[in-house]
């Protein structure tokens, strides 16, 4: 079988959905990933064909991504409605044309991919929603970290409801901002959580299937030698969205400056720290699963997928949240017991927040349990199950 994956450019929405691919492209299948040409080798790794999207920078009123989440006037419904709307002006066409001569048997797509929600109406196979965050129903949604008013929320997500709807009939299809986002009603969620951190896990249907991350191999800095056994090895990194903090990094070369740590911190391509103590390396990229084998904490700015990887690898975490959604991870990760959060850390706060951390016997059995219940949500295997048997499942009379 054909499947076709549309994805939505970033680390945290890409690399959890590679192993499904994989998966299935072991199984016999052919998958044509959808997604932008930074992601397109680490596709054709996976043994996928890429399409490559046409590029498109994260802008909100003139502004880049980050400052707008980082601001608490932002719409941010409105946003992510524009986003999409222009996201799909520029995605529609290409996928159309590459898949009519090539039909896919179902468009496994991004929750924030509206493109590939409408791929799979218009061409009328199954779709398939890939959920790299916590999924959404009545009785939570991640919207609501952003806009914690259910009042207000209800009527941005009409308004932005209404936008979408009227774009997608354009094309003879009915999708809203909420279709997108949580889900349309007979459609298959993969959700790259365990219900065990899923909020409110206990009240989704078995249309949700929480697979959680999986266990494979990245190549993505080969160079990097981890340090030699014995050593305290400190992994830092806010990720690849919203890393331009250079007085975040600062204060981390600050607090373990000339320490038995030895750093590893990752400031993306637009932080220059200029010279720094021997004990830290900094770079713009570490290869992130190979250094959390050997990392004893990680300061991170919990992202939803350096969260999973965190605990996968049994590593305790002292977050630095940078928007809403991250804060909603970060206090999960306090919830089960597996890290701790520091909403503006100082050096001395920080250093001792990983020290603390780092002995803390409790946190390190809390991190076994749960890694162990991650691994039983199947990963890439149970995803790639459910996708089939979605598409070989009777058409109902």
């Amino acid at each position: 079988m054909h499947f076709a994956f549309v994805g939505r450019d970033g680390a945290g929405h890409v690399n959890p959905v590679l192993p499904v691919v994989a998966e299935l492209v072991g199984r016999g299948h052919r998958v044509t990933y959808a997604v932008g040409a930074p992601f397109a080798e680490a596709v054709r790794r996976a043994g996928a064909t890429c399409l490559v999207l046409p590029a498109a920078e994260f802008r909100h009123g003139g502004r880049s991504g980050q400052s707008a989440l980082r601001d608490t006037t932002t719409d941010v419904v409105a946003m992510i409605a524009d986003l999409l709307l222009a996201h799909t002006d520029r995605e529609l066409p290409v996928l159309r044309e590459a898949f009519a001569a090539d039909p896919p048997a179902a468009v496994c797509y991004d929750t924030n991919s509206l493109a590939g929600a409408m791929l799979a109406d218009l061409e009328k196979v199954p779709g398939v929603q890939l959920r790299p965050t916590f999924a959404a129903n009545e009785h939570y949604t991640p919207l609501q970290e952003f806009v914690p008013d259910p009042g207000r929320l209800a009527e941005s997500m009409a308004a932005a409801d209404e936008r979408v709807r009227a774009y997608t009939a354009t094309f003879g299809v009915t999708r809203t901002l909420g279709t997108v986002l949580t889900r349309s009603p007979g459609e298959l969620d993969v959700v790259f959580v365990p219900k065990e951190f899923q909020y409110a896990g206990d009240t989704f249907d078995d249309r949700h299937v929480f697979v959680g991350p999986s266990e494979h191999q990245r190549v993505d800095a080969a160079d990097w030698e981890p340090p030699a056994p014995g050593t305290r090895l400190l992994f830092v990194s806010l990720g690849t969205l919203m890393n331009r903090n250079p007085e975040f990094f600062r204060t981390c070369v600050e607090a373990f400056a000339g320490t038995a740590w030895q750093v590893a911190m990752a400031v993306g391509d637009h932080v220059d720290l200029g010279a720094v103590p021997a004990n830290i390396e900094v770079r713009p990229y570490f290869p992130q699963l190979e250094v959390l084998k050997h990392a004893a904490v990680f300061v991170t700015h919990a992202g939803m997928n350096s969260t999973m990887e965190a605990v996968l690898n049994q590593v305790p975490t002292v977050a630095v949240p940078q928007m809403p959604e991250q804060r909603a991870n970060a206090r999960r990760l306090h919830e089960l017991g597996l890290g701790v959060t520091l909403t503006e850390p100082d050096p001395s706060a920080l250093r001792r927040a990983v020290t603390e951390l780092e002995r803390d016997e409790t946190t390190g059995r809390n991190l076994a349990a749960m890694a162990e219940r991650f691994r039983a949500a199947g990963g890439a295997v149970r995803a790639a199950d459910a996708i089939e048997r979605l598409v070989t499942a009777p058409a109902e009379p």
